[in-house]
């Protein structure tokens, strides 16, 4: 039986994706290339490693176990560059890092151009990702680094805090909720909202805090930003829920009201968490330093 890295790789990429055409995307291989691949594994193997369905494919019991093995390996793989490129001058490297909507919109940016300014031939591979879909792949292994709501369980990975922030709504002056000292998610729903677009963790995030609510969320319009949703707000859209930090910068040049959010998720203490400090790879650990400076 062989295979090797582009295979392990792709296969890894083709599961997190959910799709061989999206997998092979990711890495940077032709859907004719990438299905001959897989085909190939297959039949060396001699068992079926995905099931195949419209929505996409989905690991066999064989799949689950070469997708175990193959992160261990392509983890080695890279310690090995890394711990070999330590050697030569200008060497290289790559941390990848999970992070959700506030930590990666609110707080990321500054942190990480001081490492990277710091680390001139380090790259950050950064994902945005809900916070409880983060623990599970950093215990995984697919990612070396995460940053995740301090409210998720992280069960057995090291965790060290990053930041504290707090969601809050941002209406127009002329909103009724603007006149209000705080306000519940609950109340929120009866208005129509300004939000992030369906692809952020944050906003998946509020339509399932909905949906536990039996209530739609009443979208108007869906944006890239939290600063492109208080532009919105502004101009009497409708209200938005967006960090404090992001309300209170916009509030000095926008005309808004901010409200207090009493729900207890509301408040978010980020935590970096990994699967283990003294094993992550020299960089990664370089990472985790800065970002906790």
């Amino acid at each position: 039986m062989r295979f090797d890295l582009t295979d392990l790789r792709l296969f890894c990429d083709v599961i997190d994706a959910g799709s061989i055409t999206h997998g092979a995307e990711r890495s940077a291989l032709a859907l004719a290339a990438a299905s001959t691949r897989i085909r190939g594994m297959e039949q060396t193997l001699g068992a079926p490693l995905l099931t195949r369905s419209r929505r996409g494919v989905t690991p066999t019991p064989a799949g689950l176990m070469l997708l175990k093995h193959a992160r261990t390996i392509l983890d080695q793989s890279a310690r090995l560059r890394e711990d070999l490129g330590a050697f030569a001058e200008g060497a290289a490297g790559e941390v990848r890092l999970l992070a959700n909507t506030n930590a990666l919109t609110e707080f990321l940016p500054e942190a990480l151009s001081k490492f990277l300014a710091d680390h001139p031939h380090v790259s950050v591979d950064l994902e945005e990702r809900l916070s409880d879909e983060i623990v599970g792949l950093i215990a995984e292994g697919v990612g070396d680094v995460g940053i995740v709501a301090g409210t998720v369980d992280v069960g057995a990975l090291e965790a060290f805090p990053f930041r504290t922030d707090r969601f809050v709504v941002v209406t127009a002056k002329g909103h009724p909720l603007a006149t209000r000292d705080a306000v519940t998610f609950g109340e929120v729903l009866d208005c129509d909202l300004v939000g992030l677009d369906r692809a952020s963790s944050l906003q998946r995030f509020l339509a399932g805090k909905a949906a536990r609510e039996g209530r739609p969320l009443r979208l108007r319009v869906q944006l890239r930003s939290f600063d492109a949703v208080c532009r919105l707000v502004e101009c009497g859209v409708g209200v938005g829920i967006v960090p404090r930090t992001t309300a209170l910068r916009s509030a000095k040049t926008m005309s808004l009201a901010v409200v207090e959010l009493t729900d207890d998720w509301a408040l978010r203490d980020l935590t970096i968490v990994v699967r283990g400090f003294a094993e992550l790879r020299p960089y990664a650990r370089d990472l985790v330093e800065s970002l906790r400076a």
